[in-house]
């Protein structure tokens, strides 16, 4: 057990840091063209980790896709139906939070001028669209509807390390909980190379990586909790494709006065926490999880 999971930290975290070296060589930050495309990169070093482990323990691969969560798990209809709950679950708690946000006085929304959205856009000396309302709705509705098989590929790239591969094992060495929060803590660390150049959260600087690590933990939790009740890594990599499709509608949606605080609002944002804790809570009570089985992983046989 132990080998694997060193080889697994290893190619993870080290490729994830050797994907966004330009970006730090680059020396513009977040203002780097490069961040888009080697962020994406980035996404895939945990799938990286679990092929090398593959690699070492040689297992068929038809197992290693049913101990990976790759299958549907035992009750395909659960995991069906999870898929779709998710699929339009996720964006119901980011636009829960963005109200919630507006609610409690920490945000002003601007739904008929958009003037955060046409002052990012100006910003940029991008040209603003003569109908920006109906633009944003289109764009909306397709980060809603298509969002997560948009983003699956790069979600996948994530999900079949963190959730599919790691977070089985953190189980049931540790238990549900603790597994499932050791396991979202990880997930949190490991976006390093890009939260301590402020991504997410640019008003906090490098502070950024310690604060995502919050986030990850809830987020890991809901994600932890979709994998181990299907036995399927698909419920998790939908949830994670929706979050980045729509998460962002938060910015946009926002008074140009009165921008919006990242730290604070939305599903990313401390109000956004607190649902997630909310659901995560109500989801451990009332619909339990018990620690997989998964077949032990024989360990690397020594060089000859």
């Amino acid at each position: 057990m132990k080998r694997p999971l060193l080889i697994f930290i290893v190619l993870a975290f080290g490729l994830s840091w050797a994907a966004v070296l330009p970006v730090w060589l680059d020396g513009r930050g977040l203002g780097s063209p490069l961040l888009l495309g080697l962020a994406t990169l980035m996404m895939f070093t945990p799938t990286a980790g679990v092929l090398g482990v593959w690699a070492v323990t040689r297992t068929p691969f038809k197992e290693w896709a049913r101990q990976t969560g790759l299958t549907l798990g035992e009750r395909k209809g659960r995991t069906v139906a999870l898929v779709l709950a998710t699929w339009f679950g996720v964006p119901l708690l980011i636009f829960l939070a963005i109200g919630l946000s507006a609610a409690v006085g920490l945000m002003s929304l601007d739904l008929g001028g958009l003037s955060g959205l046409r002052a990012a856009l100006e910003a940029r000396g991008a040209p603003v669209p003569a109908d920006l309302g109906s633009v944003v709705a289109i764009q909306i509705a397709l980060g809603v509807l298509a969002g997560p098989a948009l983003n699956a590929i790069p979600a996948l790239g994530e999900e079949w390390g963190w959730r599919g591969w790691l977070l089985p094992r953190l189980v049931s060495g540790n238990g549900v909980l603790a597994g499932l929060l050791f396991s979202g803590a990880v997930w949190g660390v490991w976006h390093a190379p890009l939260t301590l150049l402020g991504y997410n959260y640019p008003r906090l600087g490098s502070w950024a990586a310690l604060f995502f690590i919050g986030f990850c933990v809830l987020a890991g939790v809901l994600f932890g909790w979709l994998r181990l009740r299907t036995g399927s890594v698909w419920p998790a990599v939908v949830g994670h494709g929706s979050l980045n499709a729509v998460a962002p509608a938060v910015l946009v949606l926002g008074d140009a006065a009165a921008p919006p605080n990242e730290v604070l609002v939305g599903l990313t944002g401390l109000v956004g926490w607190v649902l997630l804790a909310v659901v995560c809570v109500a989801l451990l009570r009332f619909f339990p999880v018990r620690p997989p089985q998964p077949a032990a992983e024989p360990e690397p046989e020594p060089a000859a």
